[in-house]
């Protein structure tokens, strides 16, 4: 698994091979001149900044605090597969706050245990305090494992992962739920804002996630000519469009997070202290979403923002019979009857007139199963890159939303009954709430911000 490696096969089948369905969808195309519709998707932008900030914004919040959906699980200890881990956050809210085992469900408190090795007899400790093995034999080498692999048997394990990777249903790493370095993060007291992670580090992860695309046409083939590369995104198939905007859809709702929860730092005596207030941002907002800063792209930016949020909407809403038949039990009968009830009784109700406004169908058609394969198997590389985020706070909510569109795609594309592990039902809710806080920004926060030219 190259980093750089960007599939020919794939590229050809996205630049050749779906003009006729743009073709087809000339009409669909045209709504991208309409600064009030979604790309691709028969909705208009005032519609859902209705339904979001008056109905779904609030009923989402309220889902979000009960107690199945408030802790997740998950491996910050995972090492990076693509570079050395050297990026540091600068602001100590950087660090994750790990909730106590007594604040867990009671079911989470007994899956953490069991997951805990169990202790073993007869152990010593040396003088640093670690644990050692008896002693059995004088030749330990008689009974010692021999963990080397020759690079013929590495390769060949590595295909095997890669080909039940790809036969299995999910678009990205879910974290093993029976592993030791496994942790539940309590999300409501380990919030999504600003952390002082920036500079080179984030810049790479971004570069990253982008050259994981498949929208890369020959005249844009600089590996970080990103720019070059987004501004040829309409050009491509339905495929490579729909990439482009999920990925970019993430990140303007990261961006407007950190923006709104930003960090202002009290100076005493000339020098920077680690007291300060929380605001919103609004100069930072600014800089990353206006015109003027962003070379006319930063509207459209904001306009992929409502692309993943219909795509996860849709998602949740295809789960709908799965999600009616949970009891999301966490041992208190009246708070499970209530949180399954907000979200049968409320939740899919509320979200049903625009479960259809992006239709998966007309995504893989004539049965392109390669391209399909290659576009699954690019989504895993970006949910891999989260591993090198330097920083905990943005690497948790990083993997929860990458693992939220990941658990998204695996409902849209899913060839079997519908089932999902709890933490990517987790993933999933607290995800489109992200998003659909961040449209609730827009309106409540940044509105002043938004020019004549990024109005939404």
């Amino acid at each position: 698994m190259a980093l750089k490696k960007i599939s020919l096969l794939f590229m050809i089948i996205c630049i050749y091979g779906c003009y006729i369905s743009i073709i087809s969808a000339n009409d669909e195309c045209q709504l991208s001149r309409n600064n009030d519709m979604v790309d691709d998707c028969n909705c208009r932008i005032s519609d859902l900044n209705q339904i979001n900030n008056q109905r779904l914004y609030p009923l989402l919040r309220q889902i979000v605090q009960k107690n199945y959906f408030r802790f997740f699980p998950i491996n910050l200890k995972k090492s990076c597969q693509f570079w050395p881990q050297d990026g540091q956050c600068s602001l100590r809210t950087c660090a994750i706050k790990a909730c106590s085992l007594e604040t867990l469900p009671e079911n989470l408190r007994e899956k953490f245990n069991s997951n805990k090795p169990s202790e073993r007899i007869n152990t010593k400790q040396d003088e640093t305090n670690q644990v050692q093995c008896p002693t059995v034999d004088t030749n330990s080498s008689l009974g010692s494992v021999d963990k080397n692999l020759s690079e013929e048997h590495k390769q060949t394990i590595e295909d095997w992962m890669k080909f039940d990777d790809m036969k299995s249903e999910n678009f990205c790493d879910v974290d093993d739920e029976t592993s030791t370095e496994l942790e539940y993060i309590d999300l409501l007291i380990n919030i999504e804002r600003y952390t002082g992670y920036s500079g080179v580090s984030t810049q790479r992860i971004w570069s990253a996630i982008y050259n994981e695309n498949c929208f890369f046409l020959p005249d844009s083939i600089p590996y970080y000519n990103l720019r070059q590369k987004r501004l040829n995104a309409n050009k491509m198939c339905l495929e490579g469009r729909t990439f482009y905007r999920l990925v970019s859809g993430l990140h303007s709702s990261i961006s407007i997070h950190l923006c709104a929860q930003y960090f202002f730092p009290i100076k005493n005596g000339g020098y920077t202290g680690l007291d300060g207030r929380w605001a919103p941002n609004l100069d930072e907002f600014k800089n990353r979403f206006d015109p003027e800063t962003t070379g006319g792209e930063g509207p459209t930016w904001l306009k992929n923002l409502y692309f993943i949020y219909l795509i996860e909407l849709r998602a949740i809403y295809k789960a709908r019979d799965y999600l009616e038949s949970q009891k999301y039990f966490t041992g208190n009968d009246t708070d499970d009857l209530h949180t399954k009830k907000l979200i049968t009784d409320h939740l899919l109700k509320e979200i049903e007139p625009f479960s259809n406004r992006f239709n998966e169908n007309d995504l893989f058609q004539d049965g392109n199963e390669q391209l399909k394969i290659e576009f699954k198997e690019h989504f895993h590389n970006i949910s891999r890159i989260i591993d090198c985020v330097g920083c905990d706070k943005c690497k948790l909510w990083g993997k929860l939303q990458i693992q939220a569109l990941g658990t998204s795609l695996k409902i849209l594309f899913a060839e079997n009954p519908i089932q999902l592990q709890r933490s990517e039902l987790v993933s999933l809710i607290n995800g489109f709430t992200q998003l659909s806080t961040s449209i609730y920004r827009l309106e409540h926060t940044f509105k002043t911000c938004l020019t004549k030219h990024t109005e939404l």
